[in-house]
């Protein structure tokens, strides 16, 4: 084993750690993907504590090898994720190998690796990036995994075809048909749910975790989330309206996702025209 490939083996124990990972298979994959093809040559800018950017002494990829977000681009705040974090929501769906996994703001590529690497190349994953300079680096960083096909456009028009698992790597105000559509019966999405606000010019809200059960849509929310936003799936009125749900502070109430027509009622914890977060329980 090469000094690297202990730094990557060392770097997965402490996510396995700090995320209590319990797929095996994720671990494996987080030890294999080298972070640094996906995040072009040192020096990086490493986010501190503080939320300011420190650089990297040299270009030794021993400094991606920790639980730290590192920067794709800077001045927009744009980075590669906080890997325990993504770890953390990855394990929340239950990935097998032989899935078809579609990821919605892949960035570079990096965690779409991840993914890639837990389905094996039996599976499959569906990346979209809307930015066409990032999709196209994510395109060169993942060539070398054929199982894996990178679309630059908006992740929330297109149909990535029956998913087992969807990943929406930044944050929405409300669910896009498309989404919900593809989920195979079993399958899995996570969305984070966020707001601009307006108070402190912050976005945060929480992960929502929804699953196609025959019956209909369980759902709850597994997380809190600070989340670069996901251009086409923000809107100032859900904006909005999921700021004074998130206020109310019973977001543990949500037990299903509604798409049936229906007027809203005190069950509704959020209610919109094509889904509907709801109390009720799947019977």
């Amino acid at each position: 084993m090469t000094d690297l490939e202990a730094l990557r083996a060392y770097y997965a124990e402490e996510l396995r750690a700090v995320a209590n990972l319990q797929s095996e298979a994720l671990v494996k994959a987080f030890a294999k993907v080298p972070r640094e093809r996906f995040l072009g040559p040192g020096p990086w800018q490493i986010l501190s504590p503080g939320f300011e950017y420190r650089t990297t002494n040299d270009a030794d990829p021993k400094h991606l090898y920790h639980n730290v977000l590192v920067a794709i681009d800077a001045e927009r705040k744009l980075n590669n994720g906080h890997p325990s974090f993504l770890a953390f929501l990855i394990e929340q769906l239950a990935l097998q190998a032989g899935d078809h996994v579609a990821h919605v703001g892949c960035g570079t590529g990096y965690y779409t690796a991840v993914m890639a690497e837990v389905v094996e190349s039996v599976g499959n994953v569906t990346a979209y990036e809307i930015d066409a300079g990032l999709a196209e680096r994510a395109r060169e960083n993942l060539s070398y995994l054929p199982h894996v096909e990178v679309i630059a456009g908006d992740g929330g028009e297109m149909d990535p075809g029956p998913s087992d698992a969807i990943l929406i790597n930044a944050g929405a105000t409300h669910l896009r048909p498309v989404w919900l559509d593809a989920l195979r019966l079993g399958g899995r999405l996570l969305v984070p749910l966020t707001i601009d606000d307006e108070d402190d010019g912050s976005q945060w809200g929480r992960v929502l975790k929804v699953a196609h059960q025959s019956q209909g849509f369980a759902a709850c929310f597994v997380s809190e989330v600070g989340i670069y936003p996901c251009h086409g799936a923000r809107d100032s009125a859900f904006n909005e309206k999921l700021q004074k749900a998130f206020k109310r502070g019973d977001w543990k109430a949500v037990k299903t996702l509604r798409r049936d027509p229906h007027e809203p009622d005190d069950t509704c914890w959020f209610h919109a025209e094509t889904f509907c977060l709801s109390k009720l329980v799947i019977e």
